[in-house]
């Protein structure tokens, strides 16, 4: 078995577990390849007593097809870039929560070598997630990586003012958004922003979309759940001539004028959940409910 390991390190990073899952790596003859920018921050930060050298590095996807699993270390921000770096590879994702919510991730960073022993004896499952893919016209919007695990959201580019989105499904008219912008979610991103402007929770297997508005004008404009195999297409106005769109992690900054339309992409993610871990306690520990803090 042969591991690639993605991440960065953030403030709740613990180096010691750090170091001793990399040692006992070796002492168990897993081979393991490390991404780049990660190895460089780790021989930066890390303290002398716990430095270890990688003997294997890598850049690019390509370089890790013969790997098994991708580990990627952080938060949920991480496993956004990692999905944006693996593509259409296919190799299913570890998410290991070395930040702070970690709604995406399956283990913390003390269960790390834990886990690891389960994979090796196939003690998992694999949950496979939608994307959502972005066309635009004029072509280019978010170049060759034009898709996302969580949302896509249309918003407005000054303080002042609001915008206008009208918005087709399958090229009938579905309504004209007046307000700060605009959230098509998948079920994986039905949890983030669009969970804050009011849209419902989506369980992952559900092949839907969520169309949630954001500060609508209108008290009567309520989010809509559709099909994720409906494309969902929009036209933009503003007083300013632009708005911000965002993909997940990355935003730009368009012309009113472009035409924007999202489908459900091609391929899906595959993420890895030890036998033991359900998505009703991730979702009940992570929004964490039930909870009173007057006991």
């Amino acid at each position: 078995m042969k591991l690639a390991i993605f991440g960065r390190l953030t403030e709740n990073t613990d180096l010691n577990i750090l170091a001793q899952f990399f040692l006992w790596l070796r002492s168990r003859g897993v081979a393991y390849s490390i991404y780049e920018p990660y190895a460089l921050q780790m021989a930066e930060r890390m303290p002398a007593s716990l430095k270890v050298e990688h003997s294997e590095v890598f850049s690019q996807s390509d370089q890790i097809k013969n790997c098994r699993f991708l580990y990627c270390f952080g938060g949920d921000g991480t496993i956004l870039e990692a999905v944006r770096f693996i593509g259409k590879l296919g190799l299913p994702i570890l998410g290991v929560n070395f930040g702070r919510l970690g709604y995406l991730t399956s283990v913390n960073q003390a269960e790390l070598i834990t886990a690891t022993e389960e994979l090796m004896r196939d003690m998992y499952r694999i949950e496979k997630r939608s994307l959502i893919s972005v066309i635009s016209d004029p072509p280019g919007l978010f170049g060759e990586n034009h898709y996302g695990i969580n949302d896509l959201t249309i918003h407005k580019s000054k303080t002042n003012e609001m915008i206008t989105v009208h918005t087709y499904i399958n090229g009938e008219f579905l309504n004209s958004y007046w307000g700060d912008g605009l959230i098509v979610a998948t079920p994986t991103g039905s949890t983030a922003y669009s969970l804050s402007c009011g849209g419902p929770i989506i369980f992952p297997s559900s092949a839907t979309f969520t169309i949630t508005p954001i500060a609508p004008h209108s008290l009567t404009v309520r989010p809509v759940v559709i099909p994720d195999d409906w494309v969902v297409s929009f036209e933009i106005e503003s007083r300013s001539g632009e708005a911000m769109v965002a993909l997940d992690t990355r935003t730009e900054l368009v012309k009113a004028n472009m035409s924007i339309a999202v489908r459900r992409a091609a391929f899906k993610v595959r993420l890895l959940r030890m036998s033991t871990a359900k998505h009703v306690d991730n979702l009940r520990r992570s929004l964490m409910w039930g909870l009173d803090n007057r006991n």
